[in-house]
């Protein structure tokens, strides 16, 4: 799923720098599954589009692999001006819900 998601953002985004994260050992449920996921993303695409806009096109993207196994999908999506001025990648809370 992962090699999917990256392969999916690269091709329409076309980002300067990509990072996906399979955080889904920091949540309940078998060791080994992919179903959590904190995507840090920096693409000029993002230029002039705001922070709702920008997280609807990435969601919309990877529609089917939120339908098909993928429980969260943590997003910071940046223009590489946002990039150059903070650096940071926000980390991910903590997850209260047990999955099945």
């Amino acid at each position: 799923m992962r090699e999917q998601i990256i392969n999916k953002l690269t091709r329409a985004f076309s980002p300067q720098h990509l990072q996906v994260l399979n955080e889904s050992d920091d949540h309940a449920g078998p060791p080994g599954r992919e179903t959590h996921f904190r995507v840090i993303i920096v693409s000029e695409a993002f230029i002039g589009v705001n922070r709702v806009r920008r997280s609807q096109m990435v969601y919309d993207l990877l529609a089917t692999e939120l339908k098909s196994g993928v429980h969260a999908l943590g997003l910071q999506t940046l223009t590489p001006e946002e990039w150059s001025r903070t650096g940071k990648v926000i980390e991910s809370p903590g997850c209260s819900q047990q999955d099945d």
